[in-house]
C-alpha cells in the first residue's frame, strides 16, 4: 500500500462557466449565452475521476474544492454527484473539508442551503470591494448590500466561510482600505484572502492599461497598502499564513495547504493541473484541456480531458516545493526540499539572505521567508537555487 503524502490529498474540481467575465479576470473561464446541460458535465467529470483512479490508490481524501469559474452557477444536484464519484474511489472522511467558490449575487445565495446539503461545508465568497463605484470598475455583477445579505446568509448556513478581497485599486487610499478590511473582518467568520490587483495578459484591464485608459497605483503605495494588510489583520486575529491568506489560527483553508505544503492533488474540468505520486517512485503533473466544449468532447471520446501529462525531475519537484512553500508562514522543512533536490542551500548564499533579514530559521529543521523576504519573494527564490 503506498504511503499516504506528504502534504496531503485533494481533489480540485473546476467549473468553468461564468456570467460575465471580470475585466481583471485572467483564469479559465467562459461565458455562455444558453444554460449548459450540466448531466453532460456530470457524466464528464464521473469519467474524469475513473480515468485518474488508475494513478492513485484508495485514501481518504482530506478537501475537494469547487473552483472556477464561477461553481455557484452548479446546480446543487450536480455537486452532490461529483462528490458521490470522488467517494467512490477516495472516502471523504467526516473531517474533510469540502469547500466551493460562490458569487454573492442575490440569486446564487438562494442555493447555497442546496450546497451545504450536498456535502459542502466551507464557502468562500469572491466579493473584492465593499463599496458599489468599486464593485462596478472591477466587472463585478453583485452590489454591497448583496454581499453582505450573501455573507449572512453563509454564516447561517455553513460551519466555515471566506471571502475574497482585491485591494491596490485605481485611486483606492490606505484610509479607504483600512476602513474596508475592518468591516470584512467585522463580516467574516474566519478566513480572508486579500489579492493585490495586477495587470494580466489577455484581459481587459491589460488592454485598456496599455491604450493608456486606465491608471494603476504607485507600486510603493500598493506596497503600502500590503502592510497595512498586515497589520490590521493581525490585529484583529487573522494573522497572514500564506502570502495573501489570513485566518483564525485553526481555521486555515486546508485544500490550500494541500498545494502549498506540495500535497497531492487530482485536478478535473477544464483547466485543471494535477499532481501525483506514483507507485514507482515518479510524480506525475496533469493538465487538462481549457475550452470546456472541447474538453467535454474529448472525455467523451476518450475518457478523459487530460492533454499533458510528465514525470517531474527532482529539480523540477524541490523548485515547486520551494515557490509553494516559502509562500507560506510555517516555512518549507529543508531536509524534504535538499532530498528532492539532491543537494545542499549554498551556506554562503543562505548567510547572506539571513543576514539581510530575507529568511529565518524556525527551530533547526524549516526555513521561512520573513515579513520583508514575503516582499520580495521571487528574488529570494532566485537566490536559493542558484
Amino acid at each position: 500500500m503506498m504511503e499516504r503524502p506528504v502534504g496531503g490529498f485533494g481533489v480540485y474540481v473546476h467549473w468553468p462557466f461564468c456570467l460575465a467575465k471580470c475585466p481583471y479576470c485572467d483564469f479559465n473561464s467562459h461565458v455562455r449565452h444558453k444554460p449548459v446541460d450540466q448531466q453532460d458535465y456530470i457524466n464528464a467529470m464521473l469519467r474524469e475521476l475513473d480515468y485518474n483512479a488508475q494513478f492513485v490508490a484508495s485514501q481518504p481524501v482530506d478537501s475537494v474544492f469547487f473552483g472556477g469559474g464561477t461553481p455557484s452557477l452548479m446546480e446543487p444536484r450536480t455537486v452532490e454527484a461529483i462528490l458521490e464519484g470522488i467517494n467512490r474511489y477516495w472516502p471523504i472522511g467526516e473531517n474533510a473539508e469540502i469547500s466551493m467558490e460562490a458569487n454573492p449575487t442575490s440569486v446564487e445565495a438562494t442555493r447555497f442551503a442546496g450546497y451545504r446539503a450536498a456535502g459542502v461545508n466551507r464557502l468562500s465568497v469572491g466579493i473584492q470591494a465593499l463599496n458599489d463605484k468599486d464593485l462596478k470598475i472591477l466587472g463585478r455583477q453583485h452590489s454591497v448590500d448583496e454581499a453582505v445579505k450573501a455573507v449572512e446568509i453563509a454564516r447561517t448556513t455553513f460551519e466555515r466561510i471566506s471571502f475574497d478581497l482585491i485591494y491596490a485599486r485605481p485611486d483606492q487610499t490606505l484610509e479607504g482600505w483600512e476602513q474596508e478590511l475592518n468591516r470584512a473582518i467585522d463580516l467574516a467568520a474566519d478566513h480572508l484572502s486579500m489579492y493585490q490587483l495586477t495587470i494580466e495578459e489577455g484581459t481587459m484591464f491589460h488592454r485598456l492599461y496599455a491604450a493608456g485608459k486606465l491608471e494603476m497605483l504607485d507600486p510603493d503605495y500598493a506596497a503600502d497598502m500590503f502592510d497595512l494588510t498586515q497589520e490590521v489583520t493581525a490585529s484583529r486575529g487573522l494573522p497572514a499564513y500564506e502570502v495573501s491568506n489570513h485566518a483564525v489560527p485553526g481555521s486555515e483553508c486546508q485544500h490550500n495547504l494541500v498545494y502549498w505544503r506540495y500535497g497531492d492533488y487530482i485536478g478535473v474540468g477544464p483547466g485543471a493541473h494535477g499532481r501525483l505520486s506514483l507507485a514507482n517512485g515518479q510524480r506525475m503533473a496533469t493538465l487538462t484541456e481549457k475550452h470546456p466544449e472541447t474538453w467535454l468532447g474529448l472525455v467523451e471520446s476518450k475518457g478523459t480531458g487530460i492533454i499533458e501529462t510528465g514525470d517531474l525531475t527532482c529539480e523540477e519537484q524541490s523548485d515547486e516545493l520551494l515557490l509553494m512553500g516559502l509562500r507560506l508562514r510555517e516555512g518549507i522543512d529543508v531536509a524534504r526540499y535538499e532530498a528532492l533536490a539532491e543537494r545542499h542551500f549554498d551556506a554562503a548564499r543562505l548567510t547572506v539572505l539571513q543576514e539581510e533579514g530575507l529568511v529565518e530559521w524556525i527551530g533547526n529543521s524549516r526555513l521561512r521567508a520573513t515579513p520583508r523576504g514575503v516582499g520580495v519573494l521571487n528574488a529570494v527564490i532566485t537566490e536559493l537555487v542558484s
